[in-house]
């Protein structure tokens, strides 16, 4: 149970870091007010409409809108940046949240590898002793 807690916990922890410093860009192409095209990690498509009309500020209907989510920059966190009482609390969650995970001692059956007889006959049929 411990090591599959273990081992969850690191992959997690693993596609955490991964994706928190992850940067994309999400470009989205609106004509007028309708959106056009949107793509992640790529430009996206035109709709065409920039070779027929002239080149003019005024007149052009299309628009460019890029979103760019960038990710973290420094990955390292300090406890010494945290206050006391967070120190205690953190120390304190972290211990008790470990300690929910601790497996009780399995109690000893004697006689587990114990392979009891084979019954032949049901002994309190045949003497019609039942218990009321």
């Amino acid at each position: 149970m411990k090591q599959i807690f273990h081992n969850t916990a690191s992959f997690a922890m693993a596609f955490l870091v991964l994706f928190s410093t992850v940067s994309f860009t999400v470009d989205k192409h609106f004509c007028g007010e309708i959106l056009v095209d949107q793509a992640v990690f790529s430009e996206a498509k035109s709709c065409g409409m920039h070779g027929d009309m002239p080149s003019s500020a005024e007149d052009d209907c299309c628009d460019e809108e890029k979103v760019i989510v960038e990710g973290q920059k420094e990955l390292k966190i300090s406890f010494d940046d945290l206050d006391l009482d967070q120190q205690v609390f953190l120390a304190t969650f972290t211990w008790s949240y470990a300690n929910l995970f601790e497996g009780e001692a399995q109690a000893k059956i004697p006689f587990f590898h114990y392979k009891p007889p084979l019954l032949v006959y049901d002994i309190h049929l045949l003497d019609e002793t039942f218990l009321i």
